[in-house]
């Protein structure tokens, strides 16, 4: 291991610098710069929103084939969740606070899956993740919910069948910036809606 030292060529007036701030020699003009220079200020809901969006810990929950591909975002180096805080799955609800539902629901497991979502703890988010989630897909038939939201609030659809990691973790980035109060227009931009957009 090669070792490189570099030399500050400002450590010095740096010094000479704090000690007239010690002192009281500085004057009010570069005091004040020197403080703006290292302060940030910011509102406390900004600041717990965005602890919120980088770190995410979904819950270990699939149930169908979208699963693999979840399971390949999340536990998988390649595709590497971890750069966006959200590599902490977790077996129980109640140390979650995102459910993504990845497969078909069946008509059996909608109350499961109502009361998995009511165990997590505020604030929670829901990803549907692939066109059976959303809409029942190619298995519609009686014993499939068309459609998650008919029974728990979905913050993210994500289609396909099955959609791609990469679709996946865009999700996963589009929730992040609802839940710093940034949304993306989507299609509100074709039509010049902005201000209707949900928020997390």
């Amino acid at each position: 291991m090669e070792v490189t030292r570099q030399k500050v060529d400002n450590l010095r007036i740096q010094q000479m610098t704090a000690q007239r701030m010690l002192k009281g020699d500085v004057p009010d003009e570069d005091l004040e710069q020197y403080v703006q220079e290292r302060l940030l200020f910011t509102t406390l809901e900004k600041a717990q929103n965005w602890a919120r969006a980088n770190a995410v810990w979904p819950a270990t929950f699939g149930l169908a084939c979208c699963a693999i591909e979840m399971i390949s975002v999340i536990g998988s180096p390649r595709n590497d969740l971890s750069r966006f805080g959200a590599e902490v799955s977790r077996a129980s609800p109640r140390q979650a606070d995102m459910l993504i539902l990845s497969g078909r629901v069946s008509i059996k497991m909608a109350p499961v899956i109502r009361r998995l979502y009511d165990q997590m703890l505020e604030p929670k988010w829901v990803i549907s993740m692939g066109a059976c989630a959303s809409s029942a897909g190619m298995f519609n038939n009686y014993a499939l919910v068309a459609g998650a939201d008919r029974f728990l609030p979905i913050d993210i659809y994500i289609p396909g069948c099955p959609p791609r990691p990469e679709a996946l973790m865009y999700g996963i980035i589009k929730l992040q910036k609802k839940i710093l109060d940034h949304p993306d227009l989507g299609w509100r931009e074709r039509y010049k809606a902005q201000g209707t957009e949900e928020r997390a």
